[in-house]
């Protein structure tokens, strides 16, 4: 093994020669350079990214030469682009963990094969760097490097995620020279990375070289103090120099205009006062910024300001002294190829997307992210909640968080100053950032002495955020002194415990939601729940949900196709991983969509409508925006009846000012027919922004105008269709058939079901129609679904008891069917009769009356309903209802009532762990159909649940992978009664009783009708 000394199982060195931590910047030579904010046109800047000479060994014991030398060899080595991980250029092992550490957990040590990646890069010296002091700056490097320029030993360094810079200046010569790292994957800083993460290693951000001046501005911190009525602002730059300079600080607004100047001799330390009248405040809603250009000798450093007031007052989070509601999403850096290196683009297009779907704050899970995603989020605007990179949560493994285990690294002396410098580097880097509003001291890593020591040097440090620490609830049997906490937090709490802690006068701190509705698969269906009480009680901040992108990582399958990998799928199913536990974000890993955002952007609508007097128009529009008015809306509005559009009219610009309500009057007529007519509003921008163009929709609302009548309920009208006014009806070898002028459909009497459905010759069903209760478990059903199996609903078989049938009269016949559901050694789970009526109009309604086994412990149901599965080419579906996507009991508000016409494999919602999907809540009438428009009709006097897949409920369950799926040509078709909703049970708390199908007594009845729609809907 190379003779170097062993830090890195040591936590009382966490760096050796590495600079103090400051501030970000990138010093330009001069006011316009820097106003341009490309740091690549400074001749100060160079940076080190690009292709590094590699040499990746599976352990630190295997690097015997010195490799580091000036001279060494290093042509037969690999490139690798920097920066990078290593793992997604094929060297290691690809491996994803939640909770559980990696290495066995025995702090400080790592195992002794501990892998090791070797990088070597020669670079010629630029010559705006002779005469200067020159720095290296790492972003990010995962876990330890050491680091050797020219054959000489340079520095050591730990903390994966915060930037480590070193003075170099006295390794270098003229001309060519060379750097070499050795990083290693694991040190005794890992025990404080066991984030919920892919466990990637490398050199993952940018590296750059800065050339200073000898004596240099080395830091800035800006702070503020605002006049009460926020008419004047006071900026004081807080300047540490390198020797004796005269500093100039000028203030310029958004159009460059100079705004304020300042200059000071300054030695050592120093503040420049520079005073703002009016200064246009930094919101999220408004990210008003100005430049700060800090100029001593040859260099010029530019901050972005933003001028905001962050207070907690009377248990109310206030920023510039109003109340708002902190609406966001946890972030990893995540990318579907790259691992943790995240481009710029992409960082950019993470935040098009939050601010498309009405997202303002951002969790940054669970480290500091790049410092330019920060730069980004000041000019875009959002809150952000700045994390410590800690988390220890292997500590608590085996169910052990509850016995004090859990804290026994902050409870550590010895590893007091490894926890204290991440907060440290952390509050140094981002301190002038105005996008971060909450400083956080880490995630999930217990509570005691370490923790509190971080937070107070926080507050000493810096007097404007507020602080934030989960993890102290006191059955978690922590340090009990949360003083130095500024709010309350609290992972997946109910919507109940919420309110119960709101409600209660003794509790003095704002409570905040780091983690809330587990967006895991089909999810995210209590999010209206959740904010009904936030809305209601000014003491709740708002929440994050959990969290923002699958961390699915691309791969091919071994015949060339691709597909989102996760846990076990890249080598790692040899070791403890934690399988698709990393799918569980608000969008896919290519950022598209998950209809949980979709549901979150409706939930969270900074816009929303009071009917006031809908027969006469009479509507008001309230405006949740915190600080702008709603001048750049247009409202669009719409009247249909039955899905058909009757009016439609427009108000180009609405006027409410922030957090008032605008009367409007809106001039439709009420459609004089029985259907269905709704109202609805869609709100739009009317001017091009940041992130959205004109006509994009910001939130909509829809109202019932008119509920159908039961004169119009389809199927009566159907019923009309001409015919033949008897039915021919026979019984042979336990089949019924039965014969119409067009149709002819077969029963078999011992199944107690239909066989056949024939029109015009065209068979619709592809095998009997049967009893549903089991749905493909979701994500979320993962704790429901144990009981639901213990009751064998997964395996429910039908009973028959007995079937008989009679002719009423000439023109309709009826089966009845007595039945149970019940599995092998269960007892029944339902008994009921279904009544099957067939008329001469070829309409078959079946009416179902059940009872569900009453018992207190017996576990609602997934669903109650009915399958029906259709031939080969029955690929459209036309329906009154909810869409245009998926929608469920609990998660409906991001769907509006219409007539949409879908192909079936336009239904499926193709989550990358396959599960429930695609079910359309509260649909009037659906027909499936071929190209040609034949197809079956089915329709009921209530709403039911619908759903069309090429996909059987076995097909989804069997499958772990999207992929894995293989289409069928039958369409398999679910009416249901019911479904139970989604919620987000799989981190969160329970499905919410409310939505769990739990009645005891279930009547239900519907229609089915072979129809040619071309002749007789469309």
């Amino acid at each position: 093994m190379l003779s170097i000394k062993k830090y890195w199982e040591d936590p009382s060195i966490l760096q050796i020669n590495r600079e103090p931590a400051r501030s970000y910047y990138i010093p330009y030579s001069s006011v316009e350079e820097a106003a341009s904010g490309r740091r690549g046109q400074s001749p100060i800047y160079q940076t080190l990214n690009g292709n590094w000479k590699f040499q990746y060994h599976s352990s630190v014991k295997e690097v015997r030469e010195p490799f580091y030398m000036d001279k060494w060899d290093t042509s037969s080595w690999n490139d690798l682009l920097v920066p990078s991980c290593w793992q997604t250029s094929g060297y290691d092992q690809m491996h994803y963990l939640n909770y559980h550490y990696p290495i066995p957990n025995d702090p400080p040590y790592v195992p002794n094969a501990n892998p090791a990646g070797l990088y070597v890069r020669d670079f010629a010296l630029s010559a705006n760097g002779e005469g200067k002091e020159n720095f290296v700056v790492f972003e990010g490097v995962s876990s330890c490097f050491y680091l050797w320029v020219n054959g000489h030993f340079a520095g050591y360094s730990q903390g994966s995620r915060m930037p480590a810079e070193f003075n170099i200046q006295s390794y270098l010569r003229p001309g060519i020279n060379r750097m070499a790292l050795m990083v290693l994957k694991w040190c005794d800083g890992t025990y404080l990375e066991d984030q919920d993460m892919w466990r990637f290693n490398g050199i993952f951000r940018d590296v750059y070289m800065i050339a200073r001046d000898k004596q240099h501005i080395r830091d800035v911190f800006n702070k503020q103090d605002h006049q009460a009525d926020f008419s004047k602002a006071i900026l004081q730059s807080e300047i540490e120099t390198t020797g004796v300079l005269e500093v100039t600080a000028e203030l310029k607004d958004s159009k460059g205009i100079s705004i304020a100047k300042g200059k000071s001799v300054i030695e050592g330390s120093g503040t420049i006062e520079l005073e703002v009248e009016q200064p246009d405040l930094w919101s999220a809603e408004m990210p008003n910024l100005y430049k700060l250009f800090v100029s001593a000798g040859n260099e010029t450093l530019v901050f972005q300001v933003g001028f905001r007031q962050v207070e907690v007052k009377d248990s109310v989070f206030l920023l510039n002294g109003k109340a708002v509601k902190l609406k966001g999403v946890n972030r990893h850096d995540s990318h579907p190829e790259l691992g943790h290196t995240v481009p710029m683009k992409a960082m950019i297009e993470d935040l098009l997307v939050m601010k498309q779907h009405n997202i303002n704050t951002i969790r940054t899970s669970h480290y500091p992210n790049d410092p330019r995603f920060l730069e980004l989020c000041n000019e875009y605007g959002f809150y952000i909640m700045d994390e410590a990179d800690l988390e220890c949560h292997g500590t608590g493994q085996s169910g052990e968080f509850k016995n004090g285990s859990f804290h026994f690294l902050s409870a550590d002396p010895d590893w007091l100053e490894a926890f204290k410098e991440r907060a440290v580097r952390m509050v140094e880097r981002d301190k002038n950032q105005p996008s971060v509003i909450i400083w956080s001291m880490g995630n999930e890593s217990g509570y005691s002495l370490n923790h509190i020591a971080m937070a107070k040097w926080t507050r000493e440090r810096d007097t404007s955020r507020p602080v934030h620490y989960e993890c102290t609830a006191p059955e978690m049997k922590g340090h009990s002194d949360i003083s130095c906490l500024d709010m309350e937090s609290k992972m997946y709490a109910s919507v109940k415990d919420l309110e119960v802690y709101a409600q209660n006068e003794n509790n003095k701190m704002p409570m905040f939601l780091c983690e809330y509705s587990h967006a895991m698969g089909n999810s995210s269906g209590d999010l209206k729940d959740y904010w009904d009480v936030i809305y209601k009680y000014p003491k709740l901040m708002g929440g994050c949900v959990w969290e923002w992108s699958d961390h699915g990582m691309l791969a091919k399958t071994a015949d060339g196709r691709t597909y989102y990998a996760y846990g076990g799928d890249l080598g790692d199913h040899d070791r403890p991983h934690d399988g698709n536990f990393c799918i569980d974000g608000l969008v896919y890993p290519d950022r598209r969509p998950h209809t949980g955002l979709l549901e979150l952007k409706q939930v969270i609508a900074p816009i929303r409508v009071i009917a006031e007097e809908l027969s006469k128009g009479n509507l008001q529009i309230v405006n949740l925006y915190d600080f702008i008015d709603l001048s750049h809306v247009s409202l669009f509005w719409k009247v249909e009846l039955d899905g058909i559009l009757q009016e439609q009219g427009q108000v180009w610009q609405l006027e409410a000012q922030a957090g008032q309500q605008q009367a409007i009057v809106l001039p439709y007529c009420l459609p004089n027919s029985h259907g269905s007519s709704y109202l609805t509003l869609s709100f739009r921008l009317n001017q091009d922004t940041a992130w959205g163009g004109v006509g994009y929709e910001i939130a909509f609302a829809q109202f019932a105008l008119q509920e159908k009548t039961e004169e119009n309920d389809l199927s009566n009208l159907i019923c009309n269709r001409k015919g033949n006014s008897s039915l021919t009806v026979v019984e042979e070898n336990g089949v019924l058939r039965v014969e119409g002028h067009d149709f002819r459909y077969v029963f078999c009497l011992d199944q107690g079901t239909l066989i056949s459905i024939q029109r015009n010759e065209l068979e619709m069903l592809d095998r009997p129609i049967s009893y549903s209760i089991w749905r493909a478990p979701l994500d979320n059903d993962m704790h429901a679904v144990r009981k639901w199996r213990a009751e064998g609903y997964d395996r429910a078989q039908t009973k028959v008891y007995e079937c008989h049938w009679e002719q009423t009269s000439p023109s309709s016949v009826e089966v009845k069917v007595c039945f149970s559901l019940a599995a092998s050694n269960r007892y029944t789970i339902m008994r009921g009769a279904t009544v099957w009526r067939v008329e001469a109009g070829g309409s078959i309604t079946l009416s179902t009356d059940t009872k569900i086994r009453d018992k207190e412990s017996f576990v609602y149901l997934p669903r109650f309903g009915f399958e029906i599965v259709m031939p080969q080419g029955n690929n459209e579906v036309e329906y009154l209802g909810f869409g245009p996507h998926e929608s469920y009991i609990d998660k409906r508000h991001s769907v509006r009532r219409g007539r949409f016409v879908k192909t079936v494999q336009e239904l499926h919602e193709n989550y990358i762990m396959p599960q429930e999907n695609g079910s359309r809540y509260g649909t009037e009438w659906a027909v499936v159909s071929n190209r040609l428009g034949m197809g079956l009709l089915f329709c009921s006097k209530q709403t039911f649940s619908f759903n069309a897949s090429k996909y059987s409920v076995s097909d989804l369950e069997q499958a772990a992978h999207d992929h894995e799926l293989q289409e069928r040509e039958q369409t398999f078709v679910h009416v249901d009664y019911n479904m139970s909703g989604v919620g987000s049970a799989s981190c969160g708390p329970e499905l919410l009783e409310t939505y769990q199908l739990k009645e005891k007594n279930i009547q239900f009845s519907m229609t089915i009708l072979p129809v040619f729609k071309e002749d007789e809907l469309i």
